[in-house]
């Protein structure tokens, strides 16, 4: 066990959202999910508000996604009752030098991901750092294919987050401490991101505050967006602007690598389980993983109304099995215990359509990059790539990044649910063990999202909540080297949900017990 400080009479839960004939957004920041509620009250479907909270998503919690970034969506129309996935991950630019990428001979790098250290960390900090963002084609792709409501009116809304600045409470103020040194680098995040240098302070410990991080750049690169629609990023002004900055700063990009950028729209990968079906991305994410986990489980019988040793083995011996592929054949092979920079949000409306969207820059505040123009931080998905030639995820010009993220549909009896996490190698564990509380147990989505988990992320540990009992705990450990330790709100040891489940006309929505700030919002439709 991992001793702390912290206290073991204490207990967190969180309420489950339900609403009927009404939708629900589930998002890691309430007021993310308070926008995309806002759309389906406004007559907006589900789609509508994905795109929403998308773009309010990079405004409230900036170091974790944004335009700059990219991801992957499943999507699931009841009128059809049809599943498809849009992918929109970052890709190097085309001319992207390997020889910019000397390695250093100094070891491990130290952030995601332990690939042979480069030269200045170029790889992961600095303009050097930055891939073709993919955020901004993805819901474009979205909306062309879907949406319903004007572009305008789903954009504008983040923009207005942005022109109101970015509150600092004692949870931001962590965050961005976590990255002082590096966001320092950078003459334009200090200035966005720091005081003098340090972190941002509160008020202090007992009085109300409302210090701001202004965002006005931001904004206006929203609004620009908002008027002008998604290609305007890619083809238009703000592209020009955006490439100029970049390469000002030292990185490749060209507008040809944002003007050829272009989203994919395909089938999701498909897998029966329990008599159900499981929908997830097909290609460059952990959706085949999953996959192959449940493939794993299918053979097993679980007993009881919650998971027992018996289905806490299962789980580690398949997430093993997939891990030891993965890590051998799709060349991804991030450190589970850093930090990572993703945000995940589903929705459901009243109609029955379904969303899950897992978006990233991927490491926390990306590349420390704000550009001086526009105003927005961003990614360093070079990082993605390993720096050493001859693997399957070398880094090369204009390559798709492999990415970790999991967004996940399934259906199983009379229910629907829409599931992802952010928490990089950590989500696919955490998306299966959902996965099985709904579909093994029939559990309910509130009690689904407090159930104990484990984690095996690839290497040697299994890492255990520390409050599963002893009985689970000791199983457990007379098979695999494990480490107990607190579900707490900083650092997660586990990865960070948000998920909604359909039941006849009933939503629900729920997020991670310790997340500050994550809330599952319905929508009103009184409010005016």
């Amino acid at each position: 066990m991992i001793r702390d400080n912290f206290s073991n009479m204490q207990s967190v839960r969180k309420n489950v959202v339900t609403v009927e004939n009404g939708g629900v957004v589930a998002a890691q920041h309430k007021l993310g999910a308070q926008v995309g509620a806002d759309i389906l009250a406004a007559g907006g479907d589900a789609i509508d508000a994905a795109i929403a909270t998308s773009f309010a998503m990079g405004v409230v919690e900036p170091w974790m996604s944004g335009p700059a970034g990219g991801g992957a969506m499943m999507i699931y129309r009841a009128d059809e009752d049809r599943t498809y996935c849009i992918t929109f991950g970052m890709r190097s630019p085309a001319g992207l030098d390997v020889a910019d990428y000397p390695l250093s001979g100094e070891g491990v790098a130290g952030d995601l991901f332990p690939w042979a250290r480069v030269v200045g960390d170029r790889n992961q900090i600095g303009a050097t750092a930055i891939a073709v963002p993919g955020t901004v084609a993805g819901m474009g792709l979205a909306f062309d294919r879907f949406g319903t409501m004007p572009w305008r009116d789903l954009v504008s809304p983040a923009a207005k987050l942005a022109s109101g600045g970015l509150s600092v409470d004692w949870y931001a103020a962590l965050i961005i401490a976590s990255s002082t040194r590096e966001l320092a680098k950078n003459p334009t995040a200090a200035e966005t991101f720091l005081e003098d240098g340090q972190w941002p302070t509160i008020a202090g410990w007992t009085a109300l505050s409302d210090k701001r991080i202004n965002l006005d750049r931001m904004a206006a690169t929203l609004q620009r967006i908002a008027d002008k629609g998604a290609r305007e990023f890619y083809e238009g002004d703000l592209a020009a602007e955006i490439v100029a900055d970049v390469r000002d700063a030292g990185g490749c990009l060209s507008l040809d690598d944002m003007k050829s950028y272009q989203a994919v729209l395909s089938d999701p990968l498909t897998a029966s389980y329990r008599g159900g079906t499981v929908y997830t991305p097909p290609a460059m994410t952990a959706g085949e993983n999953l996959a192959e986990c449940l493939e794993i489980l299918s053979h097993q019988d679980f007993e009881g109304t919650s998971p027992g040793a018996d289905a806490y083995g299962a789980y580690v011996d398949a997430l093993k099995t997939t891990y030891k592929r993965r890590l051998r054949d799709m060349g991804d092979a991030d450190d589970s215990r850093a930090p990572a920079c993703t945000t995940h949000f589903s929705v459901t409306d009243r109609h029955g359509n379904m969303v899950a969207v897992t978006q990233t820059l991927l490491s926390i505040f990306g590349s420390k990059v704000v550009l001086p123009g526009s105003g927005l931080l961003m990614n360093n998905g070079i990082l993605w790539f390993d720096p050493e030639p001859g693997r399957p995820n070398s880094l090369a010009p204009d390559k798709r990044c492999l990415m970790n993220v999991c967004p996940a549909i399934g259906q199983h009896k009379d229910r629907c649910f829409a599931i992802g996490a952010s928490g990089g190698r950590k989500i696919l564990p955490a998306i299966l063990q959902l996965t099985s509380c709904l579909m093994d147990f029939d559990m309910t989505l509130e009690d689904a999202f407090h159930q104990a988990r484990v984690d095996f992320s690839g290497g040697d540990t299994v890492i255990i909540d520390q409050s599963l009992s002893p009985d689970i705990v000791a199983a457990l450990g007379e098979r695999h080297h494990c480490v107990t330790t607190r579900r707490t709100a900083f650092p997660y040891a586990f990865a960070c949900p948000a998920g909604v489940l359909r039941q006849g006309e009933i939503n629900q929505g729920m997020t991670e017990i310790m997340s500050p700030w994550g809330d599952a919002v319905a929508e009103n439709r009184d409010v005016s």
